[in-house]
């Protein structure tokens, strides 16, 4: 197969989301007016609630099999080093840059987390598909690359919901609480000044306290009271950690929808039931499937109605931009390359399943950063600028590592 027609193979389904982004973009314009601002915020909120789980618990049940999971045990631990290394680099680039505090969470996740699902929903089965594909015949190459794909959008939710979710969140709420303390530093300074002012009574005791008052740990043994500390160090540490996790947003919708589609496609007995056209109950799969399918043009094109506010600006640093194109369109898929292809005889010789653990680190960040910002009022203009730029050079950087890609293996 000649490098021109890998090059064909790999453009045709980055045009594709290309075309229905721009469509979106379009209906957002003002003179169209058919996207707007609150329109996408409620479309966020179903395509939340609503298509992903459906989408994530469809493809899933469909495709996943014990033989598969056996297969597709370095997945997880792909994506994860993926996640890992990007939040590194986003937090290099926080570190350098020194953004404002609202969107340093949105900067660290569209550095980790990647386009690992509705990218590949439309990329794999096209390059299957497309005439000189190196991945044999269209029908097998596209039943598949389909359990490739649904395990690496189910894995890439899991870490996303549970994971990036929560750096976003927790960007969020600290420049709440900042703006607060801003707000009421001064007033509470003042206050405090006051009450020390009128105080009349001495701020230490005037005499030694009685030994009855004295706590009783004052007379513990030092190498008790030394455990004692430890201990209650320990547990109050403990404590904080499990206290500071949003387990809501652990079980996010998405995550959930993952759990269900792993339960109906690993218990034969539960599989039966659903899936399959002579299953009693393969209605209920039916309808999940056509929720599902409404996920990956409806998220497109609240893409395009957001890139709106990229085009129109938001004074965010060049630097950032640059930072976050070069972590995921350069950075990432050279480490990628040394995993994947040194793998030391953990990954199958697969040519399809190696290609898509090597696009896992070259595509753009995840439509759901969209969502997530929104869900939370912060970051959405420099998002909508990020992705802007991302998904615009998307088309050239995808393009050519998914030629290079298909070259190797």
């Amino acid at each position: 197969m000649g490098l021109l027609d890998l090059f064909i193979a790999s453009t045709i389904p980055v045009l594709k989301v290309l075309l229905i982004t721009a469509l979106g973009t379009f209906l957002a314009l003002d003179r169209v007016d058919i996207l707007r601002e609150d329109a996408r915020k409620h479309v966020n909120n179903v395509v939340f609630y609503v298509f992903n789980p459906a989408l994530v618990a469809s493809k899933l049940a469909e495709t996943v099999t014990y033989e598969s999971i056996v297969k597709l045990w370095f997945m997880p631990l792909n994506i994860l080093i993926t996640f890992i290394i990007g939040s590194i680099l986003g937090w290099i680039l926080v570190q350098f840059t020194r953004p404002p505090p609202h969107i340093r969470g949105l900067i660290v996740g569209c550095c980790a987390a990647g386009n690992l699902g509705n990218m590949f929903l439309i990329m794999i089965p096209a390059v299957c598909k497309e005439k000189g594909s190196p991945f044999g015949a269209p029908d097998v190459c596209q039943s598949y690359g389909l359990a490739y794909v649904s395990f690496s959008m189910a894995i890439g939710a899991i870490y996303l919901w549970s994971y990036v979710y929560n750096i976003v969140r927790a960007s969020a709420a600290g420049t709440t609480i900042e703006s607060t303390r801003l707000i009421t530093g001064q007033s509470s300074r003042e206050s405090s000044t006051a009450e020390l002012g009128s105080c009349t009574e001495p701020l230490l005791p005037s005499k030694e306290p009685l030994a009855s008052e004295h706590r009783i740990d004052q007379y513990a043994l030092p190498r008790t009271k030394q455990i004692e500390m430890e201990d209650s160090g320990n547990k109050q540490l403990l404590s904080k950690l499990l206290g500071n996790i949003n387990w809501k947003t652990v079980f996010a919708p998405s995550t959930t929808g993952a759990i269900v589609g792993f339960m109906i496609g690993l218990i034969p007995y539960i599989r039966k039931i659903l899936i399959g056209g002579d299953a009693p109950l393969h209605v209920i799969q039916d309808t999940a499937s056509l929720l599902g399918d409404g996920a990956i043009p409806t998220l497109t094109l609240i893409l395009g109605g957001n890139l709106l506010k990229g085009l129109e600006g938001s004074g965010m640093q060049k630097s950032i931009i640059v930072g976050i194109m070069v972590a995921r369109y350069i950075a990432l898929p050279i480490i990628g390359i040394f995993i994947v292809k040194v793998r030391l005889g953990f990954i199958p010789a697969d040519p399809l399943y190696q290609f898509v653990l090597l696009l896992q680190f070259a595509v753009p960040p995840a439509m759901n950063m969209g969502v997530i910002t929104q869900l939370f009022g912060a970051g959405e203009t420099e998002c909508s600028v990020i992705m802007l730029w991302a998904y615009a050079l998307a088309s050239i950087s995808l393009t050519l590592w998914s030629t290079l890609f298909m070259f190797l293996i």
